[in-house]
């Protein structure tokens, strides 16, 4: 702003120039708050010329009044850096890598809060690699144990909210019902689960695992999908064929009906092509690949929290020791090697308030929320997930 040159009496001026001093005054305080660098200077001399100056980010202002005495000069200079948040990083079991990004994107416009693009695995494989010391904020699970010291080691926070359930299915495309054995299981699916009667289950399973088709199952050892395949088939053994767990696993492996990868998403190809007939893959995976799927008894499925104990009796060994039947449901957490730990925490709750969302993707969502807690003194539950579990929006259910 450049002011208009005034002419007045000796007097006036020095009152003018007073003004002016208090104008730059706070012109530079103003400056100071604003401004990340800025510098304010204000010198009186006397009545007859006033000026100031403005240029580019960094500011000078300068007001000057000329005649033949010197009334003051002030300087005020002050500096302010801002830094950048880094954007938050988040491993995702990779079967629910299209969730996990929706919620990402939405939680940053939220809050401005920038994310990164979501690395996605099989659970187990992903705590491995965080456990190894990949960089990582936040942690989405379709497994439970998947998030404790016996995958994520120390860096367990030993907590995780259960947000998300879903279950087993066996999927199958379009390449599969030009298949005639595949189209015939198909059929015998739809009877069993009409009727549900056992020896019409006993059908389907027999045939399923004669080594007539290939079926889908991902590793157990880095995808929980892969695992959980096995679990199906021996529960449905237990169920179907006299208590024996064995008499629809033991007939696969022998025939080598069973194809494996590192997670059930990298088989959906092979699925589409018609190298496998089936795949054993998540319900919500399913629906997201557009594939067609045969719905299993709730007893074999993994979907019912109510089960639990009904699922804990079938079991798997490998190399990370033995995993017990669970139902399945979907978790997050926050790796104690978080370093954005503020807003992991924030993301956190905005999937607890948004987790409805996702009913769309074909989960089904519990009401409370999980929370599964082994923490133990010193240690202690954040503050933020603490309040959840006090105003009841979380329910306790268990150890993780």
């Amino acid at each position: 702003m450049i002011l208009r040159h005034q002419r007045s009496a000796i007097s006036t001026a020095v009152g003018i120039a007073a003004v002016v001093v208090a104008i730059v005054l706070i012109v530079a305080a103003y400056e100071v708050i604003t401004v990340s660098s800025s510098t304010t200077t204000a010198t009186v001399f006397s009545p007859t010329t006033s000026v100031s100056t403005v240029t580019g980010p960094v500011t000078t202002t300068t007001a000057t009044v000329t005649g033949p005495t010197s009334v003051s000069t002030s300087t005020v200079t002050t500096t302010s850096t801002s830094v950048a948040l880094s954007p938050v990083l988040s491993y995702s079991a990779d079967a629910y890598a299209t969730e996990t990004t929706a919620l990402l994107a939405g939680f940053s416009k939220a809050t401005g809060i920038p994310v990164a693009p979501v690395i996605s695995g099989g659970s187990n494989a992903d705590a491995s690699a965080i456990e190894a010391g990949a960089p990582d904020d936040i942690f989405i699970s379709a497994s439970l144990s998947a998030t404790a010291p016996a995958h994520l080691g120390s860096l367990s926070s030993n907590w995780a909210i259960g947000f998300a359930a879903d279950q087993m299915v066996l999927a199958y495309s379009n390449a599969t019902l030009a298949n005639s054995a595949a189209s015939t299981m198909i059929t015998q699916a739809q009877t069993a689960l009409k009727s549900n009667a056992t020896s019409d289950w006993n059908t389907f399973f027999t045939s399923l695992t004669s080594g007539s088709v290939k079926i889908g199952i991902s590793s157990p050892v880095a995808d929980p999908a892969g695992l959980r395949g096995w679990l199906v088939l021996e529960a449905a053994g237990y169920l179907y064929a006299g208590g024996n767990q064995q008499a629809y696993a033991s007939p696969l492996l022998k025939s080598g009906g069973n194809v494996t990868a590192a997670s059930a998403a990298a088989l959906e190809a092979p699925l589409q092509s018609g190298q496998i007939q089936f795949l054993f893959i998540y319900r919500s995976a399913a629906i997201g690949a557009s594939l067609g799927y045969l719905t299993l008894n709730s007893h074999v499925n993994l979907s019912t929290a109510s089960l639990a104990t009904f699922y804990s009796q079938f079991s798997y060994t490998d190399s990370a020791g033995k995993t017990t039947g669970a139902p399945i449901v979907l978790c997050i957490t926050v790796p104690l090697s978080s370093v954005n730990t503020a807003e992991a925490i924030q993301f956190v709750q905005y999937v607890v308030k948004n987790a409805a969302t996702l009913s769309s993707y074909g989960l089904v969502i519990p009401t409370p929320l999980l929370l599964y807690n082994s923490v133990a003194t010193p240690q202690t539950l954040p503050p933020a997930i603490q309040a959840l579990l006090t105003q009841g929006t979380l329910v306790a259910a268990g150890p993780i």
